[in-house]
């Protein structure tokens, strides 16, 4: 393993750390550790694959977490995490034929979809109404699944936000619905890692670092989640969503 400056290291700790304890909530972590990865010279495909490493990690840790509290419907996550997992390994592979900037008009819209619901919505995710799924309900939520893993290895921001917006959409409140889109987080990035190794497109040595400091995050912001409820989840939720929005129309801008 190669030898890491002092001071790089400690920007991918405490950057790590940050980005773990808000995307173990809402997701939109990858806003901060990939920018930050890239800072440190890694090409774009490499900072990427990388964060997958990272970011693997901090989800495994927020998965454990949620599961051990009872905020995740099992039956439901383990039918739908095979189609995570193949949205996502299709998307890693296309990443690296197609540029994803084609995607962020598509994806700025859908966020202010996504804002503007929820702030409307006053009562909405406080309690939840799950009762089972019906067949238009299953239809839904499989294809989100498949279709928001896709997105997760193809592009990524705002993967656990979109994922918590369609466990929201089909009954479930706010922490249960974080808990649910944590565990088919952590099976897309799984899978997109998994390519990235393939290709290999990963820096263990930055992984590892930015990963270890992103398991305490992850455990330090579910629990948080978990102990404040659906309130501070939904706080938390708008706020990044508006940030995602706003990084977007940056990016836009600024081609």
């Amino acid at each position: 393993m190669e030898d890491l400056n002092l001071s790089i290291l400690l920007f991918l700790i405490v950057s790590g750390f940050i980005a773990a304890f808000i995307d173990s909530v809402v997701g939109g972590g990858g806003l901060i550790s990939i920018p930050v990865l890239l800072a440190t010279g890694l090409p774009p495909s490499v900072a990427l694959g990388t964060n997958k490493l990272a970011s693997t990690m901090a989800s495994l840790t927020s998965t454990i977490s949620f599961m051990k509290s009872g905020k995740i419907h099992f039956k439901l996550t383990l039918y739908l995490m095979p189609l995570s997992l193949l949205g996502s390994i299709t998307g890693a592979y296309i990443v690296k034929q197609i540029p994803p900037d084609f995607l962020k008009p598509i994806i700025v819209a859908l966020l202010v979809i996504v804002t503007i619901f929820t702030l409307i919505k006053k009562d909405w995710g406080t309690h939840s109404t799950f009762k089972g799924l019906s067949v238009k309900s299953a239809t839904f939520i499989a294809f989100a699944s498949l279709l928001i893993g896709f997105y997760d290895g193809f592009m990524g921001g705002g993967t656990g936000s979109f994922l918590l917006f369609s466990f929201l959409l089909i009954g479930f409140d706010f922490v249960k619905a974080a808990g649910n889109a944590k565990v088919l987080n952590f099976a897309s990035n799984i899978a997109a890692l998994a390519m990235f190794i393939y290709m290999d497109q990963v820096h263990y040595t930055y992984g590892l670092a930015m990963g270890i400091s992103m398991i305490l995050g992850a455990w330090m912001g579910s629990n948080m989640a978990i102990k404040k409820g659906s309130a501070y989840v939904k706080i938390l939720f708008i706020a990044m969503t508006m940030i995602l929005i706003s990084k977007q129309v940056w990016d836009l801008l600024h081609v």
